[in-house]
């Protein structure tokens, strides 16, 4: 069941933690990627839908990332130093709002993974932070890109090195690293770190914001 979930995640579906437990968000899943393939949506693994899923899975194989290029030669040279804001929720809304003077950071809420990605290819920005509000997400949830075949070592190092910060603040929320090939993860060019949310307390929401606006201040002086 874990391999299921993380071809599904390889491929776009979010089946939440990778934990070999079939649970709702699993379930979710398999039921997008059926529909998606014109697959009756019954959400089993059904002989159709597993053929597909192989087929898929052969298809995208051998498909070469700019993202591990660019990773096996550092950080991406040609970036300008900016940072792209995307996704939504609180978390997002509050970080925007406190760096939205800054010259070197994007915002862009509230819009599609496709239209972000697009942006931040376009703009070749050094970093892209994706934000995402889940009523079943419980702390904080840290994605960066990861299939069967690689992994981005700075999105892994970049979200590792935050979750270290974020579990070090009093009272901090409960922070989970997991690499995913969720669409804003497998379709950007750069190092992009997903932040999927629940509720987290007021009293620490202004750490959290501080912790991550050190972390984009760090990529914009660091590409000066």
């Amino acid at each position: 069941m874990a391999e299921l979930q993380v071809l599904l995640a390889q491929l776009g579906f979010n089946p939440g933690r990778i934990d070999g437990i079939f649970g709702p968000q699993s379930d979710t899943a398999l039921r997008e990627f059926q529909s998606n393939r014109a697959l009756e949506t019954s959400g089993a693994l059904t002989r159709e839908t597993l053929q597909e899923l192989t087929r898929v899975r052969a298809t995208n194989a051998g498909r070469s990332l700019v993202t591990d290029a660019r990773d096996l030669a550092g950080f991406n040279p040609q970036a300008n130093g900016s940072v792209l804001l995307c996704g939504e929720g609180f978390l997002a809304n509050a970080l925007a709002a406190s760096l939205i003077s800054s010259p070197s950071v994007h915002v862009l809420l509230n819009h599609s993974h496709e239209k972000s990605a697009d942006f931040a290819n376009a703009h070749d920005v050094a970093l892209v932070l994706s934000f995402q509000a889940l009523d079943q997400v419980e702390g904080i949830h840290l994605h960066y890109w990861a299939s069967y075949l690689a992994h981005s070592r700075r999105g892994e190092l970049l979200a590792s090195s935050l979750a270290s910060q974020l579990a070090q603040l009093p009272d901090g929320p409960r922070v989970e690293v997991t690499g995913m090939a969720l669409p804003i993860l497998r379709e950007t060019k750069m190092t992009t770190v997903h932040v999927e949310h629940g509720n987290v307390a007021e009293q620490v929401l202004h750490q959290v914001i501080t912790a991550l606006e050190g972390l984009v201040t760090q990529v914009i002086h660091r590409s000066e």
